[in-house]
């Protein structure tokens, strides 16, 4: 049972969490030169509650799908553990059910203890942004709005709380920093559905795959990625050109990687771009903390 469990949390999925939170961090010390181990740690509980409540609740939501999904892989398809028979729908609802009441929490004595007037509205935020993807009325990830929502989700919410909770205030926010972030956040999700693609377009799941085909919406996602690299400055606004050019070098050469990469072979294709990816929010958090 405890394996099933471990399976369900799907641990790989962390990294999509952590590193947005980290970039945040980074870029609230690159404006303000101070750092907290003690906010560093409420950041990345915050993630570890966020990233089980998300699988649970998407699994949960999504098993109906999930068993339609012949070709599952490690980035995509859910955690496989309803389609095997080890947990139920109910008891990933459930699981959901408590971590977003732990959420909410969370983000009540942060705010008492820590006086972070914002934390509860940033703790809720993964619970409104599932709620919009998976579950009716909404339900848009079957609608075609899902990128944009994984997009706000990673690319706008998690910096902010990882700025916010470093920082103490968003006054300060260089909020043009998001634009490339969203853009991270869009490309991260297109990729992982290109696998997914026959078994989306058999549950009538409209992901970009699916709506404009694997070929076009890979192409989509790389010119996304390109893009935000491109838009670097932005992202990193304190830092000189040379430590910009160097933070992006390995996710340029990962980008290009990806581009080679046969769309035959999704999963290599997915580890390509995704690591393109967390190399991007890595190297951005690093010119921060250089610059």
């Amino acid at each position: 049972m405890v394996l099933a469990w471990l399976q369900a949390a799907r641990p790989l999925a962390q990294l999509n969490i952590a590193v947005p939170l980290l970039y945040g961090q980074a870029l609230a010390f690159a404006g303000f030169q101070a750092f907290s181990w003690h906010r560093f740690v409420l950041v990345h509980a915050y993630g570890l509650l966020a990233q089980l409540f998300i699988v649970f609740a998407n699994d949960a939501a999504d098993w109906e799908a999930d068993l339609e999904n012949r070709a599952p892989t490690p980035f995509s398809g859910g955690s496989r553990v309803v389609a095997d028979g080890k947990l139920s729908p109910r008891a990933l609802g459930s699981a959901a059910l408590g971590l977003a009441l732990a959420l909410g929490a969370f983000g009540l004595w942060v705010t008492m203890t820590e006086r972070l007037a914002l934390a509860l509205v940033l703790c809720t935020a993964p619970l409104m942004l599932m709620w919009a993807y998976s579950f009716p009325p909404l339900r848009l990830s079957y609608r075609g709005g899902g990128a944009h929502l994984q997009a706000l989700g990673v690319g706008v919410v998690l910096p902010m709380v990882g700025y916010y909770f470093q920082s103490g205030t968003l006054a300060a926010m260089p909020w043009l920093a998001l634009v490339p972030c969203y853009l991270l956040g869009w490309a991260g999700n297109v990729v992982t559905a290109l696998p997914d693609e026959p078994a989306d377009r058999r549950s009538e799941k409209r992901t970009r795959p699916v709506a404009v085909g694997p070929a076009r919406a890979r192409r989509d996602a790389l010119i996304a990625l390109a893009l935000a690299l491109a838009l670097t400055p932005l992202a990193v606004p304190y830092a000189s050109g040379v430590t910009r050019a160097a933070a992006v070098a390995p996710t340029a050469v990962g980008l290009l990687v990806a581009a080679a990469w046969p769309l035959a072979r999704p999963v290599g294709l997915v580890a390509a771009a995704g690591g393109a990816i967390a190399l991007a929010w890595l190297g951005w958090a690093g010119a921060c903390w250089a610059g």
